[in-house]
This record gives structure tokens, C-alpha cells and sequence, in this order.
């Protein structure tokens, strides 16, 4: 039998674990983050709940996940994404579509508008842009009309340079629309010379494509 001494210090001998409450207090960290995260799952689920609300909330989820990751970073849609396929149909020989950062890009081959080293649109020339006049008219942005020439030097009275003879023939295009009634103040000309080659000019068939005339449609503001 164990004397009165020996029993009060028995008693007042902590067991093990007594005072350590440490796990309590991750357990209640994890309970917290449980909580939040339901509560931001809810917040997202239209109200009235049941299947329509399932339904609706995946859809959310599909459509975020279906979009660019360029958009999703900048938090907008691609500024020119609705243009491509306005002329993906349009099927004239000698142009070509395409697009690129700043908008897409009717590229038409100078021998079909021009003879060698000249700005007189030829009525070949006439034909082809006037067939453009419908769809640059459904088209409300700026329209940059580009002329482009290849690295052979020319000099002659009227075109002492390849920057003449490429402003020329831009300008050539945006006058005979005028005269055709389109309205141009949408419009302007440009002329690169040889300073923007697609192709090499090392080649005859790269400085024919270089000799080109483009035009520019960018999409307006907004």
C-alpha cells in the first residue's frame, strides 16, 4: 500500500502528451483552407443549385480553359482573330491572304497591276483591284496600301529611286479605287522601295515576289 507522499506525486505527474497542443493547431489550418475552398466553389455556381447549376458551372470551366493562352495571360481575345476567315474565301489569282500581328494582308503580284518600271495600273491591273472593291468596303478599319520593289536599282526621269517607283504604284491603287467611287479616307499609300523582301533577291523568282503591292487591313480600336 503506497504511503500519502508517494500518492501526491503520482498525481502530479503529467502523462504523456498533456499540454502539447500543437496538433490542434494544424488540424484547425487545414479545416480553414477546406472551408474557403468550398465557399469559392459555391461562389461560382449560379444560384438555384441541383443539375442545371452542375451544368451550367462546367460549362464556365470549358469555356475558360478553350481560350488562348496568350488571352488568358493578357485577360482579352487576340485583336485581329475575327478577320482570317471574313476573306479566307476570297479566291483571286495572284492574291494572297494571310495575316499576321497586325492584320491580314491581301498580297497581290505587281506584274498583274503594272508593266516593268511603271506606276500605270494596266487594265489587267484595273481588274483586280476593282474586284477587292467589295470586300474592302465591308472591311471599317484603316487599309494600308504598300508598295514594295525588288534590290535592282532604277533610274529614270520620273522614278530616280525604288522609293518613288513603290510610293507610286501604292498611290496608283488607292487613286483608281477613288475614281471608282470607293471612299479612300480610310485609306493611305506607302512605299518600303526594297527594304522589306519576303524572298530572297538573289534569285529571279525571289525578286518577283518581292515586287508586290499589299494591302493592309488592320482592325479598328476596339
Amino acid at each position: 500500500m503506497l504511503d500519502r507522499d508517494t500518492r501526491n506525486a503520482l498525481e502530479m505527474t503529467p502523462s504523456p502528451g498533456d499540454g502539447d497542443e500543437g496538433w490542434l493547431t494544424s488540424y484547425l489550418d487545414v479545416l480553414t483552407l477546406l472551408i474557403t475552398l468550398f465557399v469559392l466553389l459555391l461562389s461560382l455556381t449560379p444560384p438555384g443549385g441541383g443539375e442545371a447549376a452542375d451544368t451550367a458551372f462546367m460549362r464556365s470551366v470549358s469555356a475558360v480553359s478553350s481560350l488562348p493562352l496568350a488571352s488568358l495571360a493578357t485577360g482579352i481575345q487576340p485583336r485581329h482573330e475575327g478577320l482570317q476567315p471574313q476573306f479566307s474565301g476570297l479566291n483571286i489569282p495572284g492574291v494572297n491572304v494571310s495575316q499576321g500581328r497586325e492584320g491580314v494582308t491581301l498580297r497581290i503580284d505587281t506584274n498583274l497591276l503594272f508593266p516593268s518600271g511603271q506606276a500605270v495600273l494596266t487594265t489587267q491591273g484595273q481588274g483586280v483591284v476593282e474586284s477587292l472593291m467589295d470586300v474592302l468596303a465591308s472591311f471599317d478599319g484603316e487599309i494600308s496600301v504598300e508598295g514594295h520593289t525588288d534590290s535592282v536599282p532604277i533610274a529614270t526621269a520620273r522614278f530616280p529611286s525604288n522609293w518613288e517607283l513603290s510610293s507610286a504604284r501604292s498611290i496608283a491603287v488607292v487613286r483608281h479605287l477613288e475614281r471608282q467611287g470607293f471612299d479612300v479616307s480610310q485609306m493611305r499609300a506607302v512605299g518600303y522601295a526594297d527594304t522589306q523582301p519576303i524572298e530572297s533577291n538573289a534569285t529571279a523568282a525571289g525578286r518577283a515576289a518581292n515586287r508586290r503591292v499589299e494591302l493592309l487591313l488592320r482592325q479598328p480600336p476596339g
